[in-house]
Formats: C-alpha cells, sequence, structure tokens
C-alpha cells in the first residue's frame, strides 16, 4: 500500500483531473471549503464523504486505499493485514473506527471488504451518515448497535445486518469495549 494518505490521493486525482475544488465541490455535492480540509488533513472524512468525492472523480472508493496493481484471487494474511483508514466522528474527536481494508490490490473489484476495529469513541456521537449502495456486517466480537433510519439495533457475536446505506445510518460499539466487524461495502458505479 503506498504512503501517500487518503486526502494526498484525493488532490492528486483531482489535479490529474484538471479539475478546481469548485468543479469536484459541483461533482460531489460538498463544500469547496470541505474538500481542502480532507485533501489537508492526514486523517480521512467519514465515509459518506469519502464516497461522494470518490463518485465525484469518477473513482472506485478503494482507489483512495490501494496501488493499484490487480492480483486474482487476492489473499490477505491475517498476520500481514494492515490498517488503512482511522475515521473520527469529528475533526477533532478521537478514532473511532479503524479500518483494514482486505480488498487491497485488486482493482478490478466491485465490493469493498473490511475488517473493522469499532472503538468506543463511535458511540459518543451517533451521527447519521447515508450513501449509496449497501452494506453488510458480521459481528466478530463485542457488542454493536446499529441505528437505521428510526429503528436501532444492537447485534451480538455471529449476528450480521445487510442494509441500503442511502437510508441514514450509525454504527457504533456499545459500552465501553472495542467490537470487531467484518464489512462488505457495495457502492454502484
Amino acid at each position: 500500500m503506498s504512503k501517500k494518505n487518503v486526502g494526498a490521493r484525493i488532490c492528486s486525482l483531482r489535479e490529474e483531473q484538471e479539475l478546481s475544488l469548485e468543479q469536484l465541490a459541483e461533482r460531489s455535492g460538498l463544500e469547496p471549503d470541505f474538500i481542502a480540509r480532507m485533501e489537508a488533513s492526514q486523517d480521512p472524512p467519514s465515509l459518506g464523504p469519502l464516497v461522494k468525492v470518490a463518485r465525484g472523480l469518477g473513482v472506485r472508493l478503494g482507489t483512495f486505499l490501494d496501488d493499484h496493481v490487480s492480483r486474482d484471487p487476492l489473499i490477505v494474511r491475517f498476520a500481514e493485514r494492515q490498517a488503512g483508514l482511522n475515521m473520527h466522528r469529528n475533526q477533532d474527536s478521537p478514532v473511532a473506527l479503524r479500518f483494514f481494508p482486505l480488498g487491497v490490490g485488486k482493482t478490478d473489484r466491485h465490493m469493498e471488504p473490511f475488517f473493522i476495529q469499532v472503538l468506543p469513541e463511535s458511540a459518543r456521537d451517533k451521527h447519521l451518515s447515508s450513501h449509496e449502495g449497501e452494506e453488510f456486517i458480521v459481528v466478530v466480537s463485542g457488542e454493536i448497535e446499529i441505528r437505521y433510519g428510526q429503528e436501532t439495533y444492537r447485534l451480538q457475536p455471529g449476528d450480521s445486518v445487510y442494509y441500503n446505506s442511502a437510508v441514514p445510518h450509525h454504527v457504533g460499539a456499545v459500552g465501553g469495549d472495542v467490537a470487531q466487524i467484518y464489512a462488505v461495502l457495495y457502492i454502484p458505479e
């Protein structure tokens, strides 16, 4: 995986396409100042804005995570798994979600598989987000709370949930413990 952070990749892709911040903002539905902060930050934004930027640039979400090396079949050994994204609930908060991408290197993929550590910070701000596509989650350890529209669900190890991610949702740990999940995101082109 490249050492270039997500913000730098966004900036690089935008410049390669000769797009101004305003043009990308128009394509993505985000404010130019927000995109500028994304590009300058060492930490990626939440998944919703990242998906919108990927769409605005005409690239897969995984483009921000991998080096475009295609391998088939792709095998990710547990001991070789690397953290790819740390997501914060807002600019000044501690890490809430730690993503370990499991599809890096497979450029023709249509899904984004992740192992995710859901940290206790995730329960502090239950802001709902949405983006196009679908998500499938399986809880490995700990307890997860899913807010989906007006409903709230609790999931234990072995439980799973499959939902339309265009519906506003939030995934957070329950209690003060770290939870672990596998998640697969499908974002249509």
